[in-house]
């Protein structure tokens, strides 16, 4: 006699059951992620944006990444290239301008926020870089050899007292400003806003 068992059934009410909860653990995880991000935005109602006047001819269209999103990528660990930057939207790029990167926890949320970003733009991401825990903008005493000598091009020596005197972010910018490459044309500028030079 030919006996009906339920098995198969239970069985597809299991995998239906695993499925539903595979999906709510998506949504889930997305709200996390929808609150980590309004978080972000709440932490930013005092944080102080810094742009440069060298920067003028780009800030207002963000086509190129600014000094101070730089800085936090390099914080952070995360080699952002310009043509991933050209891919996200003005809001987004408006975002990683505004969101702080100024602590571990910040760092962290910041190098993810940016990762997610690459990966809906383009599917893969970006290449992440080992961080230096004691980054050489972060250092008051020491100002390296290259960028007193790229001074020194101009007749200009920075002194220890005017490099303990400048922020993070402009010490910063002298140091990329003094790599060699088509944008160091803004280092003699810099040292002019910074007030390491008499403006002319």
């Amino acid at each position: 006699m030919y006996i009906l068992t339920k098995e198969p059934y239970i069985n597809y009410q299991l995998s239906t059951i695993n499925y539903q909860l595979s999906t709510i653990n998506y949504q889930l995880s997305t709200i996390n992620y929808q609150l980590s991000t309004i978080n972000y935005q709440l932490s930013t109602i005092n944080y102080m944006v810094n742009f440069f006047q060298f920067e003028t001819d780009f800030v207002d269209s963000l086509r190129c990444i600014p000094m101070e999103v730089r800085m936090k990528l390099d914080t952070c660990g995360v080699k952002l290239k310009l043509v991933h930057w050209h891919q996200f939207s003005q809001e987004e790029r408006q975002a990683l301008v505004h969101l702080p990167c100024r602590n571990s926890t910040e760092s962290q949320a910041y190098r993810k926020f940016v990762q997610n970003l690459v990966v809906q733009k383009t599917g893969t991401s970006a290449k992440e870089l080992a961080i230096d825990p004691y980054p050489p903008w972060m250092d008051r005493k020491i100002v390296s050899a290259h960028i007193q000598a790229k001074a020194a091009e101009f007749g200009v020596t920075i002194t220890k007292r005017q490099w303990e005197n400048l922020s993070p972010l402009q010490r910063f910018a002298l140091i990329k400003l003094s790599r060699p490459g088509h944008e160091n044309r803004n280092f003699l500028p810099a040292l002019k806003e910074f007030n390491l030079i008499p403006r002319s």
